[in-house]
């Protein structure tokens, strides 16, 4: 088997994967999410200058993409078309994005301190804790969505394979549970 012969299998299976995505595959979907993972967060990255803008990015773009994947009509052309969908999004995002404000780097070094005080150790040790107990008085539902998404760092899209809900009911589920672990921890530290 050739070098060109393995490129053709995987374009072959690209086409199948995208075809199999456009009949409700989930499993083929994820795949090309795989696949395809890497590009989307190098046009977002180099897009947006942002570690974590771009990773955000990446999942706006896949969302947008299984969205709309019923209307590619040309399953071959489906990594331009995501990549036009990563580069049309960064862009507007870029611009809705709020200019960034000018410091002296003397105002930088005045409100910079790199002294860690034990109370502020304390703090943070009490911090982890109250929002541990938070975590344990919440619903499992709640408990479990918070956990894969910020302690196992699984995407949206991999909870809504997970959870087996659209990608909307997760993103609903991850507000409400912040909003109730917040409630919870409040009310440890009122106590």
């Amino acid at each position: 088997m050739t070098i060109t012969d393995t490129l053709d299998d995987e374009k072959l299976r690209a086409i199948q994967l995208v075809r199999e995505a456009q009949t409700g595959s989930r499993e083929a979907f994820g795949e090309l999410f795989q696949r395809y993972e890497r590009h989307v967060f190098a046009i977002a990255l180099r897009r947006m200058g942002d570690y974590a803008e771009a990773q955000e990015l990446v999942q706006d773009v896949f969302i947008q993409a299984l969205t709309k994947l019923d209307q590619l009509r040309t399953p071959e052309a489906f990594g331009g078309w995501l990549r036009s969908i990563a580069n049309r999004m960064a862009i507007n995002r870029m611009v809705r994005r709020a200019p960034a404000v000018a410091v002296e780097n003397e105002s930088l070094e005045a409100a910079w301190t790199d002294d860690v005080t034990p109370l502020d150790e304390a703090i943070e040790r009490e911090d982890a804790v109250n929002v541990r107990e938070g975590l344990s008085q919440l619903g499992d539902l709640d408990r479990e969505t918070l956990e894969a998404f910020y302690v196992r760092g699984r995407s949206l899209i991999e909870m809504s394979n997970e959870f087996e809900a659209p990608i909307g009911t997760i993103k609903r589920r991850l507000h409400v549970a912040r909003k109730r672990l917040a409630k919870q921890v409040e009310d440890l530290c009122a106590v």
